[in-house]
């Protein structure tokens, strides 16, 4: 009789993506860049080409502008139109479910045990949560999984063809093409389809190239087919719409000082939230794993951890990279000790582990909105500081003066929504200058000068958010140049008394 097979690291799987699944479909949507980002997939099918110009705002309307992430923006409209929110947001479960399998079936193929994997992913879902914005980065997670995947599958040799195993012959291939494509080495090649689709995504394919490079000069495994690969991978990233300007895209994002100076994604984390709280403690604690663990780390993995680790701690977007790899190392570094304190693991009743595994799974389905609401009297909202009621009350009074000047992640609600009345600013942080930015923040923070400023800009109409501006809400209702029109627990409208004229 066959040994039955061992099913219950799926069981333990299945508990930790429910709780990432129920996490991710809760989470609610926040403004942001997800509506705008929808509005550009809009007008890129309108069109039937990429936007060249601003058209959001009246500030840099006509401007060049580019917009990278075309693909994800054309992704999230057809999404959103075939099942609104809903559907979205099972877009986003999905995403995160499967990268966050990716790592673990890494880990679980490196020898991770079943509750070192378990224990190590679910320490990643809660530490890296933080991360999953309805944003273009969020469909590059997947791809950054399966590279580490792949690049794990090339690096343990396992699979080295030869075609004789001969004295003369050992090791040696046959012809040229055996020499480059050898059939256990073939994995690698799917890493320029990767660079392919990931380049018309988002600009963070630059982390496949990262990966890529690394195996490259430190990994263990044959160079001549990841060299193949690697090239492959950088050809890709000129077939974009833009060509080699992609990359010109990803330099100015790195270097643009409005992003620098006022995004706070791409300053150094900090330890302000319940994740990051998670993520400096495992951090803290890692270097105690690595020097008692008996399984050390290679000089690729050192490379990996030492290149991402940088990169998280340079910038808050970064981190979640560098999560997915300290995943794996986590748990595989505690294989020895588990298996030396929990024995060998019994298979258990696999059918019973699978089902199991997949009614976990499902059950969150009931967690999605539109879902939640049939049985959840106080279920939480989809959207979150989202102007949706004022953006109605304010399309039903077209004959209200403009120009209107709004928070940024109301301004992109409003593009989507309410394109009829252009914005001052938004959150495409790169497009506008630093001034500008300087300006509104000082608005913002109602600053000595904010109603000066706020002159200046020209805007007649002023939607406030009640969370993210509670100073400038203050100032406002104080002044006697600005008279409100509306208010509700998000948003507050405000007209400059006289009517503008």
């Amino acid at each position: 009789m066959k040994p039955r097979p061992d099913t219950a690291p799926l069981l333990w799987l299945g508990l930790v993506l429910s709780i990432a699944l129920a996490i991710s479909f809760l989470l609610p949507v926040t403004p942001n860049d997800y509506w705008w980002y929808l509005r550009l997939g809009r007008d890129t099918l309108a069109a039937g080409a990429i936007l060249q110009v601003d058209t959001f705002t009246f500030t840099r309307a006509g401007t060049p502008v580019a917009y990278h992430s075309w693909g994800a923006a054309v992704l999230f409209w057809l999404v959103y139109k075939l099942g609104g929110l809903s559907l979205t947001v099972f877009l986003r479960g999905l995403l995160v479910a499967l990268a966050y399998t990716l790592v673990w079936l890494t880990a679980r193929r490196l020898g991770a045990g079943r509750v070192g994997a378990a224990a190590a992913l679910l320490l990643a879902v809660l530490a890296s949560s933080n991360n999953w914005s309805l944003r273009p980065q969020l469909l590059a997670y997947p791809f950054f999984a399966l590279a580490l995947f792949i690049l794990y599958k090339w690096q343990t040799g396992e699979e080295r063809f030869t075609t004789k195993d001969t004295k003369e012959h050992k090791g040696k291939p046959t012809n040229f093409a055996a020499k480059f494509f050898r059939p256990g080495q073939n994995v690698v090649y799917w890493l320029p389809l990767l660079s392919l689709v990931w380049v018309n995504l988002h600009g963070s394919f630059v982390m496949l190239i990262l990966l890529t490079g690394a195996a490259l000069v430190f990994g263990p495994g044959d160079r001549r087919p990841l060299a193949l690969a690697a090239a492959g991978v950088l050809l890709a990233t000129l077939v974009n719409p833009r060509g080699v300007e992609a990359w010109t895209y990803v330099v100015n994002s790195l270097t643009v000082p409005s992003s620098q100076l006022f995004s706070a994604e791409w300053l150094p984390p900090v330890n302000d939230h319940w994740q990051m709280n998670l993520f400096f403690l495992w951090l803290l604690a890692f270097p105690l794993l690595a020097a008692f663990s008996p399984r050390k780390l290679s000089l690729l993995e050192w490379a990996w951890f030492l290149g991402f680790g940088f990169l998280a701690l340079w910038g808050e977007r970064y981190v979640i990279w560098f999560v997915f790899i300290l995943t794996v190392f986590t748990a595989v570094k505690f294989a020895e000790w588990e298996k030396k304190y929990m024995g060998d693991p019994k298979p258990g009743l696999p059918l019973l582990n699978r089902t199991l595994s997949l009614v976990f799974v499902l059950l969150t389905l009931a967690l999605l909105p539109g879902v939640r609401d049939a049985w959840w009297p106080d279920a939480p909202k989809a959207t979150e500081n989202t102007p949706i009621a004022a953006t109605e009350w304010l399309a039903a009074r077209p004959e209200l003066p403009g120009p209107l000047w709004s928070e940024i992640g109301f301004s992109s609600y409003l593009e989507f929504v309410l394109p009829e009345r252009p914005t001052w600013i938004d959150t495409r942080f790169e497009v506008f200058p630093v001034e500008q930015w300087q300006v509104y923040k000082d608005i913002t923070e109602a600053n000595y000068n904010w109603q000066t400023l706020l002159d200046e800009t020209g805007a007649n109409l002023l939607m406030v958010s009640a969370l993210t501006q509670p100073d400038l809400l203050s100032a406002l209702d104080e002044s006697q140049a600005w008279c409100e029109l509306y208010r509700d627990e998000v948003a507050v409208l405000y007209q400059r008394c006289g009517g503008g004229e």
